[in-house]
């Protein structure tokens, strides 16, 4: 329930989010390097590389799907503390494993993440808790804020990979991988502390159950949510032909780079993309969430693009800069967005609906990535770059007149925008 001193702000529910969030991001930024480094260092062909960071993606599809049709009917407190487990189950077996299949075969679960900022199954159902954890004048900052505690702690955990190394250079092997079962624990616990406000309730316009699925949705909650998903999975379809994992993987394969540099690099990715999402709230109130997400996202995809020409890395780490800096603007931006179009209890389905549209989509990339960077290494990232900006151009033309129905969500005044 809501502080009722302090309307709107930080409540235990927000705060044990706020917990498991933090722990998983320590746990994919970490994997973003040593799975990437790993795999490397096992000699394996770019096809198959390609194959185990599309499981990967294709577990969080798998997932969030379950929690899509599952999670307000069942209960989205149980299959939050069921990921965290999983993770565990998960980290444990990547330890025993020698084989590069098995590590693939445990990326289908859902449990794993090759990004310093996971967006699974987990982050989902930690939208819509979210949701209504916060009141709606204050709902973007609290997603700038719920955004910047996932890429801070991802940096962390990209900076310790790169610091075990440092401390023994022959230590990213599978026990790298122990971290993990711990930091999934730490997940657990925050998740069985939650209460049973962060489970679906009933806002007073509905009178109905919870969507399996969003079969009981209305007719236009379902022609924004379609349309929306055509678009974010365009996006992550481009996004996954370079994933972190792949960015660390290149950085070692083009230039040599050890795990320290490139745990160095990531921490200050990680530290750009929490200083934008924190600028993100501000310009969403600034200027809407729409015009955010947008002219933020479309430059940060000409750097992502002309990574791919770079001669060095200090070219390298200054693109992957420009691009983190900006990339990362429409993460609580586009959040808010969907939560905001959508009746309340509509908000699982459109969230879990919406990210798993990226997250089908974004499998396809890494294997076709593997496939391209055959003909030249950087190419996946041009191909990215190219695809994702096709993605903004579009959901300008097709929202730019669509209002928000929660006008407390940051609309924007025209009198208020400049020159207005």
């Amino acid at each position: 329930m809501r502080n009722p001193r302090s309307p709107g702000t930080t409540t235990g529910d927000l705060r044990r989010i706020l917990v498991g969030r933090g722990a998983r991001g320590l746990t994919s930024g970490y994997l973003s390097v040593v799975i990437g480094v790993e795999l490397h260092r096992r000699g394996l062909s770019g096809l198959q590389i390609g194959l185990v960071l599309g499981a990967i993606l294709g577990g969080a599809a798998i997932a969030l799907s379950a929690v899509r049709r599952f999670a307000d009917t069942n209960g989205r407190r149980r299959m939050y503390l069921g990921g965290y487990l999983a993770q565990g189950v998960a980290g444990l077996v990547l330890v025993l494993s020698p084989w590069w299949w098995l590590v693939a075969a445990i990326g289908l679960t859902g449990a794993m993440s090759g990004e310093i900022v996971d967006s699974g199954a987990l982050g989902s159902l930690e939208q819509v808790m979210l949701a209504t954890a916060v009141r709606a004048e204050h709902r973007l900052r609290g997603f700038s804020g719920y955004a910047a505690v996932g890429a801070a702690t991802g940096a962390l955990g990209a900076l310790s990979a790169g610091l075990l190394e440092f401390a023994d250079p022959a230590a990213i092997g599978r026990s790298s991988y122990v971290p993990v079962i711990p930091l999934a624990l730490i997940g657990a616990l925050a998740a069985w502390g939650l209460s049973a406000g962060v489970e679906h309730v009933r806002d007073g316009r509905e009178g109905r159950k919870p969507a399996r699925g969003g079969g009981s949705t209305d007719a236009e909650t379902r022609r924004i949510v379609r349309r929306l998903s055509a678009l974010f999975s365009l996006d992550s379809f481009g996004a996954g032909f370079a994933v972190q994992a792949y960015v660390a993987y290149w950085l070692a394969t083009r230039f040599d780079a050890s795990t320290l540099v490139i745990g160095v690099i990531f921490l200050g990715l990680g530290i750009l993309q929490t200083v934008s999402m924190q600028v993100a709230g501000r310009l969403g109130e600034r200027f809407g969430l729409l015009e955010t997400m947008v002219f933020t996202h479309l430059p940060s995809n000409v750097f992502l693009a002309a990574i791919a020409f770079a001669p060095n890395i200090p070219v390298a780490a200054a693109l992957l800069s420009l691009r983190a800096f900006l990339s990362e603007m429409d993460v609580p931006t586009r959040n808010a967005y969907v939560m905001a179009l959508v009746p309340a209890e509509d908000r699982t389905y459109a969230a879990s609906t919406t990210s798993l549209a990226r997250l089908v989509a974004r499998p396809f990339g890494p294997v076709l990535g593997g496939v391209v960077q055959s003909l030249a290494l950087g190419a996946p990232f041009l191909v990215s770059g190219t695809l994702k900006g096709v993605y903004d151009i579009a959901l300008w033309a097709w929202f730019r007149r669509v209002p928000l129905p929660d006008a407390t969500v940051h609309t924007v005044d025209p009198a208020t925008r400049p020159g207005g």
